[in-house]
C-alpha cells in the first residue's frame, strides 16, 4: 500500500483548487450560521403553510429578503463563490414560500 503525502497534489486537488487557501476560521463559522439562520426560519414557514397562520406576518418585509436574496445569488454566481450562491438558493426558496403562503392564506 502505498501512503501519500499529505501535500500530493492527488490530496490537496479534492478539497480545494489549486492556489485556493483552505477556509478560515471564520468562513467556517459562517458557513455554520448560514445552515443555522436558515434552519431558525423554518418555524416561520411551518407557521403560514401548516398553521394556516399569517396574521403579523410582513409581505413588504419578505419581499425585501427575497430581493436581497436574489441579488446575493447574481453575486455569488458572478464572483463563482459557490458559498454564497448555493446558500443563497436555501434563502430564495424559504423566502419565496412564506410570500407565497402569505399571500394563500389572508
Amino acid at each position: 500500500m502505498t501512503m501519500l503525502p499529505a501535500d500530493c497534489a492527488a490530496v490537496t486537488a479534492v478539497t480545494a483548487a489549486p492556489g485556493t487557501p483552505p477556509p478560515s476560521g471564520l468562513e467556517k463559522f459562517l458557513r455554520v450560521l448560514s445552515v443555522v439562520t436558515m434552519l431558525m426560519t423554518v418555524p416561520q414557514v411551518l407557521t403560514v403553510w401548516v398553521g394556516r397562520d399569517a396574521a403579523g406576518v410582513s409581505l413588504l418585509s419578505w419581499g425585501a429578503y427575497l430581493f436581497s436574496a436574489c441579488l446575493w445569488f447574481v453575486y455569488g454566481i458572478r464572483k463563482r463563490d459557490k458559498t454564497i450562491y448555493l446558500a443563497c438558493i436555501g434563502w430564495i426558496a424559504l423566502d419565496a414560500l412564506i410570500i407565497v403562503g402569505v399571500i394563500v392564506h389572508r
